[in-house]
């Protein structure tokens, strides 16, 4: 098991990689589609935020449709779902085609990280699980700066459509491999990874925990206003980065590949040193609560700096704030999704707070896509307002979490003896 939860780790990398390069493609691609179709900033931003609108409504009931079948399931069939109107978007050739295939692009792809935080909890203990994060949710920068270069190539030589085309195909690879290598951890495997609970008890508690009864503890809705500020910083940098260096700072696409990935580089080493700092307070004697609240809230006040990036003329400067800002960002982010294995008030309930957080998190991708593309247009091409504003939300994201998020311990669910929850407590 202790071998085997890590190509688990791998795999769960892998797909949220390719979940990222299906999603960033078409920022990337952006100013050459604006050419072909013969639209402006305002449409393309009402094409960019189709991906969000199902992307966040399909997050709860993909975390239920996880924690009912299982990941081995849910995670494959979602990546293929994803890779086919990844791929169709190259058939289409209106405004109205792309927005429609961006809005069941989201379908698919908001059953990865239910998934991937079920996964975590099923295959690693407290003590490690913000580190395993970390690893799983890097693969959204990787994903992130490689669609960069390797888009903007496949466009440069081939055209967009093509970039479509040729990243769709990375999930059928993905699929293949999953089934080949995954099994389920046996139920003893499983017992220790989670520090095996007495069965009647977890029972009876799973009874009595509905789904609607999770939105009745203040620490989910401040999990919910979190998640939503850094998210929509982050998704900035996933919608309209590519196009704030060409048309403000004048990147040309090989400049785009090479100085444009350099915010996304620095995230990677950025999340896993957040998870290994959590997980390290931890085990040196913090309290869970202090280790992950230290780590989201230092990430969120750092990650304000994206604000700086609008005011200084030096390319490298306005390059360092943004790396700065979208490191800090992922140092925070290993933290946020330990938080679903952490609260949840028994093992059936992970997946389902995990997509819950990250709906309301995905909603910012709506707001910021739109809002961005809206200030460009009525400013005439600044960037300024929306980088702005982009700070403000990232110290009430900081607020959110030191406040509102209460203590960070499996969610009570009423008046069972203080043995049955200690042992359920145990369970997660």
């Amino acid at each position: 098991m202790r071998k085997m939860r890590w190509v688990v780790i791998f795999l769960s990398f892998l797909a949220i990689a390719v979940n990222y390069i299906d999603r960033a493609n078409l920022a990337v691609a952006a100013p050459e589609i604006e050419k072909a179709l013969g639209i402006g900033p305002a449409q393309m931003g009402f094409i960019l935020s189709g991906f969000f609108w199902t992307y966040a409504l399909m997050q709860m009931p993909f975390g239920w449709f996880v924690d009912r079948v299982g990941a081995r399931i849910a995670l494959p069939l979602a990546v293929g779902w994803w890779s086919v109107f990844t791929a169709l978007t190259a058939a289409t050739s209106s405004v109205a085609g792309m927005f429609g295939c961006r809005l069941l692009l989201g379908v698919g792809e908001a059953g990865a990280y239910p998934s991937c935080a079920k996964l975590v909890s099923q295959w690693f203990p407290v003590k490690e699980r913000a580190l395993a994060t970390s690893i799983f949710d890097s693969g959204s920068r990787v994903g992130s700066a490689l669609s960069i270069p390797v888009v903007a190539l496949i466009i440069s030589s081939v055209g967009w459509k093509a970039a479509f085309i040729i990243t769709g195909a990375l999930g059928a690879v993905w699929i293949l491999g999953w089934f080949v290598i995954y099994r389920n951890p046996a139920p003893l495997d499983e017992g220790s990874a989670n520090a095996a609970a007495s069965a009647p008890a977890v029972a009876r508690q799973r009874e009595r925990v509905t789904w609607g009864s999770l939105f009745r503890h203040r620490t989910l809705w401040g999990m919910m206003l979190g998640f939503f500020c850094l998210n929509f910083v982050i998704y900035f940098f996933i919608t309209w980065f590519p196009s704030y260096l060409v048309q403000t700072r004048g990147f040309s696409l090989k400049s785009l590949g090479t100085l444009g990935m350099i915010p996304a580089l620095i995230s990677i080493p950025g999340g896993w040193l957040g998870g290994y700092v959590s997980d390290a307070l931890f085990r040196s004697g913090w309290s869970l609560t202090a280790a992950r609240k230290t780590c989201m809230v230092g990430g969120m006040l750092l990650s304000s700096v994206i604000t700086l990036s609008a005011f200084t003329a030096n390319v490298y400067l306005m390059l360092a704030f943004f790396g700065i800002a979208y490191g800090s960002l992922a140092f925070a982010a290993a933290s946020i999704w330990s938080l679903p294995g952490d609260v949840a008030p028994t093992p059936d309930h992970v997946a389902s707070i995990g997509g819950i957080q990250n709906f309301a998190s995905n909603l910012a991708g709506i707001v910021i896509t739109t809002f961005t593309g809206v200030m460009v247009a009525m400013t005439k091409g600044s960037f300024t307002i929306p980088l702005v504003v982009a700070g403000g939300f990232c110290f009430l994201g900081a607020f959110s979490y030191l406040v509102i998020v209460g203590r960070i311990e499996p969610l009570s669910v009423g008046s069972d003896t203080e043995e049955a929850s200690t042992r359920v407590r145990s369970a997660i």
